[in-house]
């Protein structure tokens, strides 16, 4: 199970170890492995859930070799693939239904999957929320989702 590190003096954040999983997956089914994911732990991050990111489309090699499934492939193949990252409060075997539900949607017989021992920091309620760089303390930015805007999410059109 993750801890909560008691070493820190800040009355602002804590900051509590887990797991960061990277999973690199042909873009087309990243929702399935995000869906996936959030099926087995909520992603809670603070106030928030479903906490992740998947990076823009890259491109990822491999060569495949006897005794696979697919036939053995004489040079490395390309396929544009995007990776799903996300912080998990769990590690060790904890891990294990989180990662045999990736396994089991994802299209690869041998699933990219990296598990990197990780820390994150958590805010504490209640704190700095007066703060003028706080999207909600000011003009509505380009990136806010339209829930959040302050005009409801009613944009105004541009000339």
């Amino acid at each position: 199970m993750s801890e909560i590190r008691t070493d820190t003096q800040d009355d602002r954040y804590t900051v509590q170890t887990g797991t960061r999983l990277l999973v690199q997956v042909p873009k087309g089914d990243a929702a399935k492995v995000m869906d996936a994911i959030v099926a087995c732990d909520p992603l809670r991050w603070g106030d928030y859930d479903q906490v992740g990111f998947t990076t823009a489309t890259g491109v990822q090699q491999f060569r495949s070799l006897p005794g696979g499934v697919n036939r053995a492939s004489e040079a490395a193949v390309e396929v544009p693939c995007v990776e799903v990252q996300v912080f998990v409060p769990q590690t060790g075997a904890d891990l294990d239904p989180l990662l045999r539900a990736i396994y089991y949607v994802h299209p690869y017989e041998e699933p990219v999957i990296q598990l990197l021992a990780a820390s994150r920091t958590l805010h504490i309620r209640g704190q700095d929320e007066g703060n003028p760089n706080r999207f909600w303390n000011r003009a509505d930015a380009d990136w806010v989702p339209d829930v959040h805007r302050s005009d409801g999410g009613v944009r105004a059109e541009t000339a």
